[in-house]
């Protein structure tokens, strides 16, 4: 038998018994608090994903206006006059009245002055 602090006495068995009681409420508590974490788990992990997922597409979005910006500016140039007139002389049109040179041989031209060009610039 165990003497408490009233003076009364209790057998071993009351105080095991007493115990068993708290050890079974730390086990609930634990066991609900780890339940509670397995439900919120998915719906955690599926909001963090979302946002992921939502800031990558707002980053292409992004992208694509800057790359619609870009082709809209080559599209405005490229409507122009003067990029119109550049193009067909690329292409090799002339205009009327102009006559058209056609100069073969650069390359060769170039080789056999080589010496001739690097002095004089």
């Amino acid at each position: 038998m165990v003497a408490t602090s009233r003076g009364t006495r209790r057998k071993r068995g009351a105080t095991r018994a007493i115990a068993r009681p708290r050890r079974l409420r730390v086990l609930i508590a634990a066991a609900l608090l780890a339940v509670a974490a397995y439900l919120y788990y998915q719906p955690l992990s599926t909001y963090f994903d979302t946002k992921n997922d939502l800031a990558e597409a707002r980053a292409e979005v992004e992208a694509l206006r800057e790359a619609k910006r870009q082709l809209d500016q080559r599209l405005a140039f490229s409507t122009s006059e003067e990029a119109t007139r550049r193009e067909a002389r690329r292409i090799g049109y002339i205009r009327p009245g102009e006559q058209l040179y056609i100069v073969k041989g650069i390359p060769d031209w170039r080789r056999a002055h080589a010496r001739t060009l690097r002095r004089d610039g």
